[in-house]
């Protein structure tokens, strides 16, 4: 699994780092079957099932969005090495924007940590270590 948290209305990260997601899953071809790629919002307020149905399909990679109460999505964050915040700015979306991590990590077969590469990484950096591990 390539598990990224972020938001919809992000401006830069998010998008950047799906399409990211989107090239490496490209890439992996026939393989990419083996590997299932999960976005989960940090901004659950904002992000209903509807707006991720939108806003997921649009990086065409068969990445699961998922999102859930304010107090699943702190329980689910807490398993996981990840800051979040919510940051008040008057020319977003809605009034706010969120700060966040913006590592994509990779589980095993098993759910066990496996790697994480930090934003900017390389589509084709990713791909190679996948490539690796499959």
């Amino acid at each position: 699994m390539l598990v990224f948290f972020g938001f919809t209305n992000c401006p830069d990260v998010c998008p950047t780092t799906l399409s990211e997601v989107a090239a490496v899953m490209e890439g992996l071809g026939d393989d990419a079957a083996m590997v299932q790629p999960i976005f989960i919002t940090i901004d659950p307020e904002r992000d209903t099932p509807m707006a991720l149905a939108d806003y997921v399909p649009l990086f065409d990679a068969g990445i699961i969005g998922l999102t859930g109460t304010p107090d699943q999505i702190v329980e689910t964050s807490e398993t996981f090495p990840i800051f979040y915040e919510r940051i008040e700015q008057a020319a977003a979306p809605g009034g706010y924007t969120m700060g966040h991590t913006s590592h994509l990590f990779l589980f095993d077969p098993e759910a066990g940590f496996a790697n994480s590469w930090s934003y900017g990484t390389p589509a084709e950096e990713i791909l190679a270590d996948l490539r690796e591990r499959i």
